[in-house]
């Protein structure tokens, strides 16, 4: 088992597939649902939790997307010549005047060449892989019965087959649809091939929608369309990343559940839509942020949030599945949702203001809506000099994080700036004076006596990769000595091979083996607003070349094999591709009319 793996999805539920069309990984009947395939996490032979299709004589297979799409075509091929085409999505489109996206899954398999023979398994697994359903069949359909959810696969195939997983000759094509326990009122044939037509018609109008920079386009569009099936579109959440405890590195207990909404990663998220004219998400978002987060006065904001309501947090593990490669222990829930982060008052504010600012928005923000981030400003104001896990999420220490520090002095700016926006020149001024306040004491604090670049954490000389982001916030110009000191300091002493480490000293689990991809993101944007922008591309051309098969990303990579670990896809990983993309490419201008 590898990260070469494709994912469709709707905005509702998700799958990843193998290079050989197995589907290893799909939660069910949401994203933060219960894996019922979820043969990624079973170790390296699971006899279940996976969907697939088995060709006699199997050699070889080739994946690729529909372009612009998430719609992966799979072919398989047969010592004898044979060929079958896999088709695998999930639909979504517009269906009686509004978007479509149900928990389903749709196959469709072709022959392609020759007289191929074909097994298709569906092997689905209930409660984290303890417990194995029991298939009760109809006519053209099979329930899988014994937990809290029935899936039910309906097919053109003979039922017979598929429940006994029998060899045939694929001598036509047939569906598969795999989603709740609700009879398919049509042909599976007919639906499947009517819904494959209008998704990729979806997928491809929303991509030509999208504003992208002139180098790179394939990179950036297929990162675009992948942080928007991370995106869950009911209520606006959006999650770190579609699995849960896929190690950081071989061999490690840092295995974490992403499958939850943290503020810090979808304000990234919502950023990095947002240059790209995709607004729609970040208006979801803060529809999000309004509901779950500001519908009380309960300070401190919490790092994370479940992305529909009745969901605990609670961090527990899962005995029953071996892990990623055998690694485990694989977990559901994240105990950092108990963790102070003071990070999160400047992504919430962050978030909101272009509401204010953006008027290609139909629906701009006002002053009810400032109102409402008026006591985000404040908890921020007083957060901003105190201890918290910083957004490593240190789980046995508590220091004063200069990140943390800064996004909270970034709320308090923000707010200065809405303010104005909204005409109200005395909150303008107050939070202008407050917020410089803050900036004063925040850049002594963090400042190295003697040596003056900018530490990680007050008081003590630690080298962190978000350093690199204070610029990007507007805490100090690129300029400054001590940010170009500060990324000297970082290059020094986090550099592994050309990736970027988070930090250098241990942690609670010791030294981290593999880079944080994001924070090579980080590094080569700040390069770029140094001058160093040749250094930069090439860091760029580099870092795409870790890139799986399909032009995706994980949280992390090996400095030295190049492998991918952690989970995957991350939006974090995605999102710093579009933006450093968006960064280092030459314009339209002098791509299209100046090519010289």
């Amino acid at each position: 088992m590898s990260l070469d793996l494709a994912v469709i999805g709707n905005c509702n539920i998700a799958s990843l597939i193998t290079r050989d069309a197995r589907h290893v990984w799909f939660c069910f009947p949401r994203l933060d649902g219960d894996p019922v395939f979820h043969a990624l996490l079973g170790g390296n032979e699971p006899e279940s939790g996976f969907m697939d299709v088995v060709l006699s004589g199997h050699v070889g297979s080739e994946q690729r997307y529909v372009q612009n799409t998430a719609v992966v075509e799979t072919i398989l091929a047969d010592r004898h010549g044979g060929k079958v085409r896999v088709m695998d999505f999930a639909p979504r489109l517009q269906r009686f005047g509004r978007m479509y996206r149900p928990p389903m899954l749709m196959r469709r398999i072709e022959p392609a060449a020759g007289r191929p023979r074909i097994r298709v398994r569906v092997r689905p697994g209930y409660s984290y892989g303890s417990g194995q359903p029991q298939p009760i069949f109809g006519s053209n359909h099979i329930r899988y019965t014994g937990g809290a959810d029935v899936p039910r696969l309906t097919t053109d195939m003979p039922i017979s087959y598929a429940l006994h997983e029998t060899e045939f000759l694929l001598d036509r094509p047939i569906s598969l649809v795999l989603g709740q326990d609700e009879s398919l009122p049509e042909n599976p044939d007919a639906v499947t091939r009517n819904f494959l037509l209008d998704t990729i018609a979806y997928w491809q109008d929303w991509v030509r929608s999208l504003a992208v920079p002139f180098d790179w386009q394939e990179a950036v569009i297929r990162a675009a369309i992948t942080l928007k099936l991370c995106s869950f579109e009911d209520t606006g959440a959006i999650v770190a990343a579609l699995t849960t405890s896929v190690p950081e590195a071989p061999g490690t207990q840092r295995t974490w559940d992403y499958r939850y909404c943290w503020i810090r990663d979808a304000f990234f998220t919502v950023n990095a839509l947002n240059r790209m004219s995709a607004t729609r998400t970040m208006e979801g978002f803060v529809r999000f942020v309004v509901d779950a987060v500001l519908r009380d006065d309960n300070w401190p904001v919490a790092p994370l949030y479940p992305i529909a309501p009745g969901v605990s947090l609670a961090e527990t593990t899962a005995p029953w599945l071996p892990g990623y490669q055998g690694f485990g222990p694989v977990r559901i829930g994240n105990a950092a949702a108990g963790q102070k982060q003071n990070d999160g008052y400047g992504s919430l504010v962050l978030t909101a203001t272009q509401m204010f600012l953006d008027a290609r928005l139909p629906r701009a923000g006002d002053v009810s809506l400032y109102r409402q981030l008026v006591p985000i400003g404040e908890a921020a104001e007083k957060a901003a000099l105190e201890p918290d896990a910083g957004l490593w999420e240190y789980r046995e220490r508590s220091r004063v994080h200069t990140h943390s520090a800064a996004m909270c002095w970034a709320a308090v700016d923000r707010l200065g700036m809405i303010a104005r926006r909204l005409g109200l020149e005395e909150d303008a001024a107050r939070w202008a004076e407050r917020g410089a306040r803050l900036r004063e004491e925040l850049l002594r604090q963090a400042t190295v006596p003697g040596e003056d670049w900018l530490s990680g954490v007050f008081g003590a000389p630690v080298a962190d990769a978000s350093s690199f982001l204070l610029p990007e916030l507007g805490l100090l110009r690129p300029s400054d000595p001590r940010f170009l000191r500060t990324v000297a300091v970082l290059e020094n002493r986090l550099v592994r091979d050309g990736f970027v480490m988070r930090y250098d000293e241990a942690d609670d689990f010791g030294r981290p083996e593999t880079a944080f991809l994001v924070c090579t993101f980080w590094y080569l944007d700040a390069l770029a607003s140094v001058g160093r922008r040749d250094e930069a591309r090439e860091i760029f051309e580099m870092t795409l070349g870790r890139r799986n098969h399909l032009g995706m990303l994980s949280e992390d990579v090996h400095p030295s094999t190049g492998e991918l670990w952690g989970n995957y896809p991350q939006t974090y990983s995605q999102v710093g591709l579009i933006l450093s993309a968006m960064r280092l490419s030459r314009s339209w201008e002098e791509g299209l009319w100046r090519a010289w």
